[in-house]
This record gives structure tokens, sequence and C-alpha cells, in this order.
């Protein structure tokens, strides 16, 4: 298939995901028991239904959805029910440059730590340092976001007071432990899988050769083994970035960030349907481009997938 027609029916492709997972979406919402102006205090009559009104609640569910779908396709992801001074834009404009930070920040450390452990590991396989690296491996997949978010806090805020405990003021002290947090379970991953898949790379035919020919020592490594070494990484990339950005909803909530997976959170608290949706479709159209962007850096390294 030529490269033209391959990216259209992959934009085609991912459309129509983002369409059917926002229609899910909003259809589930509706289905929800509750409202979004739902509260202990008895609402008026006339009050509830000009709020009604106002946000086309009182309209046929298809006719909701019409004007909403229409709303999206112009760049309006509609005001929101919980902020009524804000349109689900604004808060989405002023949250998703934190989530981003933090996000990036988390994936650069799980790689940056991750892929030199687990060279190290593969190295020494079968030692004592080998053992206990992968037993910290181990241990850090085990633990929770919403374990280990709340140990970090009490270790390093609590006891230490090293570190604020929360909020968000966009300094470093504020990002060290959220930023942990989220790396944490993929730093683990990465270094195993960066451990076995070298293991492997060390094992095959084409390094023996090379070993034959008299290449060892660091060369053996960089020249000959870390690139298909690193292939699985690079295809586990996709996942460990939606698990950064599923995962900032726990992260997010737990620290008192502002930013988009806690919007999710108290959106889905309080039923505010447009707040949801656009984060949703925010989330989506980034999971989409993630997974284009790493199949081009897979490409790239492996022209096997390139036909």
């Amino acid at each position: 298939m030529p490269a033209a027609r391959l990216l259209a029916a992959r934009a085609l492709e991912a459309l129509f995901t983002l369409w059917l997972l926002a229609t899910l979406c909003f259809l589930l919402l509706r289905a929800a028991p509750g409202g979004p102006f739902d509260s202990e205090k008895t609402v008026p009559p006339e009050v509830e239904a000009a709020l009604a009104e106002r946000y086309r609640l009182d309209q046929p569910l298809p006719a909701q959805y019409g004007h909403w779908l229409a709303d999206v396709l112009r760049g309006d992801l509609g005001p929101s029910f919980q902020y009524p001074d804000y349109s689900v834009n604004e808060l989405l404009a002023a949250a998703f440059p934190i989530s981003l930070l933090n996000g990036v920040a988390a994936l650069v450390l799980a790689l940056g730590l991750g892929i030199p452990l687990g060279l190290w590991a593969a190295l020494r396989a079968g030692r004592m340092t080998d053992r206990l690296l992968m037993f910290g491996a181990g241990l850090g997949l085990a633990i929770p976001k919403f374990v280990a978010a709340p140990l970090l806090i009490l270790a390093f805020a609590v006891v230490l007071g090293w570190l604020p405990a929360g909020g968000w003021d966009g300094s470093w002290r504020s990002m060290v432990l959220p930023v942990i947090a989220l790396a944490l379970p993929n730093l683990a991953y990465c270094a195993r899988l960066t451990r076995a898949s070298l293991l492997e790379v060390l094992g095959a035919d084409y390094l023996q050769a090379a070993r034959g020919r008299g290449v060892g020592g660091a060369r053996l490594l960089l020249v000959h083994a870390l690139r298909p070494g690193l292939l699985p990484v690079v295809a586990w990339l996709s996942p460990a970035l939606i698990n950064v950005v599923s995962g900032s909803a726990v992260v997010e909530q737990v620290f008192g960030i502002p930013g988009v997976g806690r919007y999710f959170v108290q959106g889905a608290l309080n039923r505010d349907y447009t707040l949801v949706l656009g984060v949703v479709l925010t989330i989506g159209a980034a999971i989409v481009l993630i997974n284009a962007l790493v199949d081009g850096l897979r490409a790239w390294m492996d022209p096997r997938l390139r036909d």
C-alpha cells in the first residue's frame, strides 16, 4: 500500500476510534444514575428548569448528542457544569501542560534509569547484583501507584521534611514525588524488559560470530547488541505512555495537582458531562498520537517493519 494511502487509512481509523470512544462515554454518562445538579439541598423547580435549558439537558438525548458533536467539530468542548465560570477548553488548556510536564519527566526517569539498570543486570546475569536488581524491579511492579504515592509522602514529606506533601507551584520540588510515583512501575518494567531482551540478543548466532571475530567488551554491547536489544523496549513505549496517562488520575488526585487526571476524577464524581467528555477526547487523541509516534520509531529502528 502506498505511503499516502496508508497514512490516510490510519488517520481515518484514528478519527473513528475517537468518535466511538466519545460516543460510548457520552451514552454511559447519561445512563449513570444522578445528574450534574443533584445535591442534598432541594433546588426550586424553576431554577432546575433554567439550568437544564442552559445546558440543553431538557432536550431529547439524540438532540443533546447532535449539539455536543457539532460543538466538538468546531473545537468547542462546551461549558463546565462544575466550574461555571470556565469552559472545558480553558480548564484543559491550563491543566494539560502540567500533566504533560509530569508525564514526560516520569517517562524520561523510567527510561534513563531502567535501561542502564537492565543492561547492568544482563551483563551480571545470575550474580547477586542481578538478583537484587530484579528483586527491586519486582517490588516496584507489585506496589500500585495509590500505595506508592502516600508512602513517598510519608517518607520524604512527613518524616524527612525534604519535599512538599502536595500542591503545585511549578517548581522542581513540587514535581519530584509525583514524578517518582508515576515513573516507578514503568522503571521497574523497563529494567526487567531490557535485561530479558539483551540476554536473548547476547545469545544470538550473529553475536557469537562477532565474538569469534574478536569483537568484545563495550563495542560488542553498544554496536552489535544494544539496538536489537532495545527493540522490545521501543515497542513497549506505547503501553508505558498509556500507563503514565492513566496513572496521572491517581497521582494528581493524591498530590492535589491541577492536571487533566484530577479534572477527570472530579468531573466523574460531580457528573460534569462536558468536562469528562473533554478529558476523554484529549487523552484519546494523545494515545492515538503516541501510538503513531511509537510505530514510526519502531520502523526507523527495524527496517523489516517499513514494508
